[in-house]
């Protein structure tokens, strides 16, 4: 399964994301700094987050290749 590696606001480590983020669409060898507002989903279905990620702004794509990530 892919997935993307995020860094939150304020943290320095990257983490596994597994969610989409409704109004994104990641293009590979770009990295982005976009801004998400996250909303509570009442009663989502059994195998669904009861998290959604909707993207507010997107404020910079740049491509290069990311260093620092995780090893699989």
């Amino acid at each position: 399964m892919k997935c993307l590696l995020v860094k939150k606001e304020s943290h320095s480590d990257w983490e596994y994301f597994y969610d989409d983020i409704e109004g994104f669409t990641h293009e590979p060898g770009y990295e982005y700094v976009i801004q998400v507002r996250r909303e509570n989903v009442v009663e989502p279905p059994a195998d669904q987050s009861n998290l959604k990620y909707v993207l507010i702004k997107e404020i910079s794509k740049t491509k290069k290749e990311s260093e620092g990530l995780p090893v699989r």
